[in-house]
């Protein structure tokens, strides 16, 4: 995938519809979450569409397969871990997501059902890393 920086000057260059484009095209990008990882245990609470969170550590690196059964939600999960790409636990607990993903201003360009989910996922993304830098 590429880097969140060249992610956001292409999203910042379109309009409503191609950013859209852009989002479902990222969700494609990811890695494949199996089915057997799609449990009760790995689900994101408070999502309108169904969302699944497993963390891999290898590397000394966090990262995460991620799933959704929406296409632009699944974009949405595949910016999130963008922003978490390549770093440690310690480093993730540090990170202050939100504001990494600001720029994308996702409040305003999605609707509330596509956006309720994020501060979850965000929530489950930092408690997996304090479990792991622990």
């Amino acid at each position: 995938m590429t880097a969140l920086a060249d992610i956001l000057d292409e999203y910042e260059f379109l309009d409503g519809d191609d950013r859209y484009r852009l989002l479902i095209d990222l969700g494609k990008a990811l890695s494949p979450m199996p089915d057997a990882l799609k449990t009760d245990a790995t689900l994101v609470r408070g999502c309108s569409a169904s969302v699944w969170v497993y963390p891999v550590t290898e590397n000394n690196q966090l990262s995460f397969l991620a799933d959704s059964n929406a296409a632009i939600t699944k974009g949405i999960i595949a910016l999130v871990l963008k922003t978490v790409e390549g770093k440690t636990a310690a480093e993730i607990g540090a990170l202050d997501i939100e504001a990494v993903l600001a720029p994308f201003d996702l409040k305003n360009q999605l609707s509330s059902n596509r956006t309720q989910g994020i501060p979850n996922m965000i929530a489950l993304i930092r408690a997996t890393a304090a479990r792991y830098s622990g």
